[in-house]
């Protein structure tokens, strides 16, 4: 699983950091980021969720 957050999409909802927060936190300008060692998503099936919970489309999963 590869994530991928378009930051110039992102607007800092924190949506994806709520939905799967053992993958998705929030930089400090409150911009989504992934965790440390998250970047596969760690096969959390939160993952999708989060993409999908992102109010302007910025998380893509491939």
């Amino acid at each position: 699983m590869h994530i991928d957050i378009d930051k110039d999409v992102c607007i800092g909802a924190g949506q994806c950091a709520l939905a799967a927060p053992a993958v998705f936190t929030q930089d400090d300008d409150g911009f989504s980021t992934l965790l440390p060692d998250r970047e596969d998503g760690a096969g959390n099936p939160m993952v999708r969720e989060a993409a999908r919970a992102c109010p302007v489309g910025a998380i893509t999963v491939t």
